[in-house]
């Protein structure tokens, strides 16, 4: 007890030798343990029977055991997963490669059909041309030289795979047109669940129609603008040319819509398109039953429904979805510089089925590539008539004006009332304390006295 006593208040410590004290008495029984040593390591390990051993690099035998035997380790029951997902991989993949195929080889028939009738209207059909020579082609041979050899012609590409289910090729070079797009839209056969996905969305659901293989041709004609989309050289000759063009422009015609479309796609052709939306439907005798006009005047139909389209339309069939003339936008617009008239001449056919021996949609396209020319020559209407399709354009210009006046009338009230604040929490910056409350209120009597005066005009 004394010498915790004195450990407590700083009395004096034993001066006793290391390992005298009271506190190495707990330790007595470790005093004659021995000192441990290391254990001998053998350089060499025993390898198994049948098993043989292999250096490695710090010198030591390493047992080849089955760890490195895959086929001893392993059995089929372990691949049970792999087993179930790798047919349907490869299935996939089958299926994709077939389905990309089959598409194409339906593109390339149809093409062949009908690529002849675009050559025979188009001096240019498909993507080629020539690419620009490179800096070493120009540094070796020059300029002049590099931009003249026939390497730098691209090989010409009919028709352009633009995915699985679309292909696309594109003819220049033609009286009274700019140039035509044509689209194949075709079934996703390289994907059968979203085919699925898409023919039961279309069953359930009207608006959204079920999936079909269609050909989709869009024509920009001229309209007198050669001079503008056609490049001509400079110098005295190129004035020349453009002037003789000039005289020589005979590719205008008047606006207008006009359309013979199939009835199935009638109601949804007014629901998606301004153009269409503009017109009346007038059944004609001449057309079959499934078939009728959307026209902005009657007069239109008596000109543009020629023996030959009628013919045509026959032929086809309820193949044809439409055939569009129109200079009006698809989407309705929200503002002036949307309601400018392009001219368009459109044209929507499905595919015939692959037993068809001849495709019955070939005079119709005929005659669709060389609508342009009867448009160019004899669509000048009356005034009259004309009269009445520029009324419904200029209504729908002055609603835009109007609304367009509207706009830029609150957009001024905006900026008079940002900058009458401006003014004003400048002056009350300039104001004590007191000037502040007295002009705040004077604006509040100014207010009440206003709004009481609104109410009385109102009783």
């Amino acid at each position: 007890m004394a010498g915790l006593l004195n450990n407590l208040f700083g009395g004096q410590r034993s001066t006793g030798k290391p390992g005298s004290s009271a506190a190495d008495d707990d330790f007595a029984d470790f005093a004659d343990a021995p000192s441990p040593s290391p254990a001998p390591i053998s350089p060499i390990i025993p390898t198994p029977a049948g098993g043989p051993a292999f250096p490695t690099a710090s010198g030591l035998a390493v047992p080849y055991t089955k760890w490195y035997r895959v086929w001893e380790r392993t059995s089929p029951k372990d691949f049970v997963q792999e087993a179930f997902v790798i047919p349907f991989v490869i299935l996939a993949v089958l299926i994709h490669l077939w389905g990309t195929r089959k598409n194409r080889r339906i593109a390339n028939r149809w093409f062949s059909a009908h690529g002849p009738l675009l050559e025979q209207e188009y001096a240019v059909v498909g993507f080629g041309g020539r690419r620009l020579p490179s800096p070493d082609e120009v540094e070796s041979t020059g300029l002049a030289q590099a931009m003249t050899n026939d390497s730098l012609d691209l090989p010409d590409e009919m028709l352009r795979e633009k995915t699985a289910q679309q292909y696309i090729t594109y003819a220049t070079g033609r009286l009274n047109v700019a140039f035509s797009d044509v689209t194949l839209s075709l079934y996703k056969r390289y994907n059968p669940l979203a085919l699925i996905g898409e023919f039961a969305v279309g069953f359930l659901f009207e608006s959204f129609g079920m999936p079909q293989e269609r050909i989709e041709v869009v024509t920009y004609p001229f309209d007198g603008k050669e001079a503008q989309v056609v490049p001509i050289g400079g110098g005295k000759q190129g004035q020349e040319l453009l002037e003789q063009r000039k005289s020589n422009s005979q590719s205008s015609y008047d606006g207008f819509v006009w359309a013979v479309v199939n009835k199935d796609r009638m109601k949804r052709l007014r629901d998606e398109r301004y153009d269409i939306s503009l017109t009346t439907t007038k059944d004609h005798p001449k057309l079959p039953i499934w078939a009728t006009v959307m026209t902005e005047s009657a007069e239109l139909t008596e000109l543009l429904l020629t023996k030959e389209m009628i013919a045509a339309v026959e032929a086809a069939g309820e193949l044809l979805d439409y055939m569009i003339v129109t200079d009006q936008p698809l989407t309705r617009p929200s503002k002036l510089e949307e309601a400018v008239p392009k001219k368009r001449l459109q044209l929507s056919i499905r595919l015939p089925s692959e037993s068809a021996e001849t495709d019955p949609t070939l005079p119709l396209f005929t005659y669709f590539l060389r609508l342009p020319d009867q448009l160019a020559s004899s669509a000048h209407f009356r005034p009259e008539v004309m009269r009445r399709v520029r009324q419904t354009r200029e209504e729908q210009i002055r609603k835009l004006q109007r609304v367009d006046e509207t706009e830029k009338l609150e957009e001024r009230n905006l900026k008079r009332d940002k900058e009458k604040k401006e003014k004003r929490d400048a002056k009350l910056k300039g104001l004590t304390a007191e000037e502040q409350r007295k002009y705040l209120d004077k604006e509040r009597e100014k207010e009440m006295k206003k709004s009481q005066k609104r109410m009385t005009q109102r009783a």
